[in-house]
């Protein structure tokens, strides 16, 4: 069986990253091995189309490696989505404690659609925070090597509501 549309995917693989500077050396941010492996619902993934685009047509058992750059991964960062926000917003009613709310942490939000997302805190700037909307990874060309692990048709369900773990 082949990697292609509404197939679940289970890899495993080590993610390095590096910035666009010439001598930038790749540091590992990520492992999911075979006890922890990612899957995916190919084709339906909100993963970067170039991510998907180098996994089709493999198989079972195959490795893999390669490098997104910048472009081909979450982009540059975006100024727009650096934002001052008021501490306030962010109470014990509505799940935040104190020690959530210290720079280079990431809270856990909910956009205005119910969709599960997240911000880096940048700077605290006393009465408001700011804090970064854009992808963890914006900026960084990331460098996959892996092993296919699984490919399986997927369910109704999990091509309905798109599969990611």
């Amino acid at each position: 069986m082949k990697i292609n549309e509404n197939m679940v995917v289970g890899l495993t693989y080590e993610l390095k990253v590096t910035n666009e500077e010439p001598e930038s050396e790749p540091f590992s941010v990520e492992v999911r091995n075979e006890e922890d492996p990612f899957f995916f619902l190919f084709g339906n993934s909100g993963l970067p189309e170039a991510f998907e685009t180098r996994l089709k047509d493999k198989t079972k058992g195959d490795p893999f490696q390669f490098v997104l750059q910048v472009d081909e991964a979450y982009g540059k960062p975006d100024d727009e989505l650096i934002v001052s926000v008021p501490k306030s917003q962010f109470n014990q009613e509505r799940g935040f404690q104190e020690d959530m709310l210290q720079e280079g942490n990431f809270l856990p939000l909910v956009d205005e659609d119910g969709y599960p997302m997240q911000a880096k805190i940048v700077k605290d700037l006393g009465e408001e925070l700011l804090l970064d909307f854009n992808h963890p990874l914006t900026g960084m060309n990331l460098h996959f090597e892996g092993e296919v692990l699984e490919i399986r048709e997927a369910t109704d369900k999990e091509k309905e509501e798109g599969f990611m773990a």
